[in-house]
């Protein structure tokens, strides 16, 4: 029994005050109606309905459960007129976190493209490389750049980024460029963490991906940080494209390696997963999808 549709048709045959009338209306048999109602006097265990060859009367029961019908029906159409406006318009607030490089330096002018095309949209960003707590922060949405994804993570994939091992050339000149992953040993690596130790650095290696792990000197938890301490000579660093194009078109850091590429990272939208999408927050996803798909 769908509940839903039981207490609209409990509403028609009060408001008709006939089980003939309803079926006419709906263009069913009249035992349809009268079972349907006898079902829910018996999901709900009270008698709704007193029925006589005359009349149809509501009870007690059922005259407070009218109300409250009335009431909770308003409640649900109010609430789908909402979503289809909002589906016609895109609006409402939006609460999104942004890893701080790539936010800075990408996302933000989108999102601010974003707010321009739609006025009723209310934005709100957190910029952090933290993984934070979607639902103990109250966001609706997080992008997040990672290969690491716990398996009951809500996501949406919407693109990647390849990865570049870099170095200034003054420190090449110095130390000697290293032509295999193997050889990273004898150089500084400065090792990126998000939580804990630093994550090893993935090379493809005679077709398959190796891991290979370094003691840093230096560590820290933001691409950038790590840019710029190879582009001033500190060691070799492993950054995302959208960092590293910088550097490497003034000339400050030089890629390596370039034939054990590191696998590409997924850029994710990642979801709460104790509620529904709103409307606004996939239209959000799937515009900047079109901005993270390849040109």
């Amino acid at each position: 029994m769908n509940l839903f549709e039981a207490m609209r048709l409990f509403v028609r045959v009060a408001e008709l005050g006939s089980f003939s009338a309803v079926a006419e209306q709906l263009g069913v048999g009249r035992s349809v109606v009268s079972r349907q109602i006898a079902a829910l006097e018996k999901y709900l265990g009270v008698k709704l309905i007193h029925r006589t060859t005359r009349r149809l009367s509501l009870t007690t029961e059922g005259g407070l459960y009218l109300e409250n019908c009335h009431q909770i029906l308003s409640l649900v159409e109010a609430a789908n007129s909402e979503l289809v406006a909002e589906r016609a318009t895109v609006q409402g607030p939006i609460k999104i976190s942004l890893p701080l490089s790539f936010g800075l330096q990408k996302a933000h002018a989108w999102l601010l493209e974003f707010l321009e095309a739609h006025k009723g949209v209310d934005l709100r960003i957190h910029f952090s490389d933290s993984r934070l707590d979607l639902i103990e922060e109250g966001l609706d949405v997080a992008l997040r750049i990672t290969s690491n994804l716990a398996e009951t993570t809500i996501v949406r994939k919407l693109g990647s980024c390849d990865l570049t091992v870099v170095a200034s050339p003054s420190y090449l000149a110095q130390q000697g460029e290293p032509t295999h992953p193997e050889q990273l040993q004898a150089h500084e690596c400065l090792g990126y963490f998000l939580r804990g130790d630093s994550e090893p650095w993935l090379f493809e290696v005679d077709g398959r991906i190796k891991p290979f792990y370094f003691e840093h000197r230096l560590q820290a938890n933001n691409g950038d940080a790590l840019a710029e301490a190879a582009a001033r000579g500190f060691g070799l660093a492993v950054v995302p494209d959208f960092i590293a194009e910088t550097y490497l078109n003034d000339g400050r850091l030089v890629a390596i390696l370039n034939g054990f590429a590191p696998p590409p990272i997924g850029i994710y939208g990642v979801l709460p997963s104790n509620r529904y999408m709103p409307h606004r927050v996939g239209v959000l996803l799937d515009f900047l999808a079109t901005k993270l798909k390849p040109s």
